[in-house]
């Protein structure tokens, strides 16, 4: 499935786009963009794919998708074969990096938005109290323009910056980034992982490269990523199957050994771990002809 590139027309007089969604349904394409996007759904029900994360929205959901990552929402059958009560209400906004200017983002005050900006890459849903004060932010911002539509966004971008409150979706090897770029020694390693996934990396072998005794790189590894070295690992081949899954007609037995399984039974073990179905559900799912 081939990812398009989709742009939302932009006032000449507005450095950002907050757009109305309302229609039956909503018929969009697998897509992607160069701006971050928010997306707020206020009524509608459907499948959420982000990336190489499937899941579910309804009413209220919030999310964020960081620049060309390929997404798409589709509504429930009911909205679609016009069933549904009522149509579909989303508000969008989209926003680039530089939309007050090159300099902007680089000052001190920003550096905690900054930080989320690059988690945004994975696209971010949101829930609690975060959502609830943003989705009335996106709400207010319908209906005001100039300074008040800048003033709420950067009241959003404050509440982002601080929030915990939060899932991140596509997984790190489908959007090949780094979570912690700060952080030299990590970074050297997930980049060194990134380049050779489909390779047999050993645990002791990353050790030894970042100077570490194995209990030391095992401990440090997991209080900067949150997970093993292993499940990081199998994160990024899985992350990478998806996108084999998802562009080519590839068999599952040749993408399992491009991205480093050894064996079709243990791809298809982990990938069930990871993605709750099997390799052959998964392209079914996300079919763009299903999609559609």
């Amino acid at each position: 499935m081939k990812s398009v590139e989709i742009r939302l027309p932009q006032d000449f007089d507005k450095s950002f786009i907050v757009f109305k969604e309302k229609g039956k349904f909503i018929s969009c394409p697998w897509h992607y963009h160069p701006e971050y996007e928010l997306v707020l759904v206020l009524k509608s029900t459907g499948k959420r794919i982000v990336g190489d994360h499937i899941g579910h929205f309804q009413t209220g959901d919030l999310v964020c998708v960081g620049p060309y990552l390929p997404h798409v929402w589709v509504n429930d059958s009911i909205y679609v074969n016009g069933q549904a009560k009522h149509g579909v209400y989303a508000i969008v906004i989209h926003f680039k990096e530089d939309f007050l200017g090159e300099e902007f983002m680089k000052i001190p005050e920003m550096d905690a938005f900054r930080n989320f900006l690059f988690l945004s890459q994975r696209g971010m849903a949101f829930t609690g109290k975060t959502k609830d004060q943003i989705n009335a932010l996106l709400i207010s911002m319908i209906n005001m323009n100039g300074l008040q539509r800048i003033s709420s966004l950067l009241s959003i971008f404050d509440i982002l910056s601080k929030t915990k409150e939060y899932e991140l979706l596509a997984s790190p090897g489908y959007v090949r980034q780094f979570e912690y770029p700060k952080i030299d020694r990590l970074s050297k390693i997930k980049e060194y992982i990134l380049e050779n996934f489909n390779k047999d990396i050993s645990l002791p072998e990353v050790a030894a490269m970042s100077n570490m005794a194995i209990t030391t790189f095992c401990n440090f590894f997991k209080d900067q990523c949150r997970s093993t070295f292993v499940e990081y690992l199998n994160s990024i081949r899985i992350g990478h199957a998806c996108k084999l899954l998802l562009e080519n007609d590839e068999n599952v037995v040749e993408i399992a050994f491009k991205c480093g399984f050894n064996n079709l039974a243990n791809f298809n073990r982990q990938f069930k771990k990871y993605k709750s179905m099997t390799p052959t559900q998964y392209r079914k799912l996300v079919n763009i002809t299903e999609v559609a």
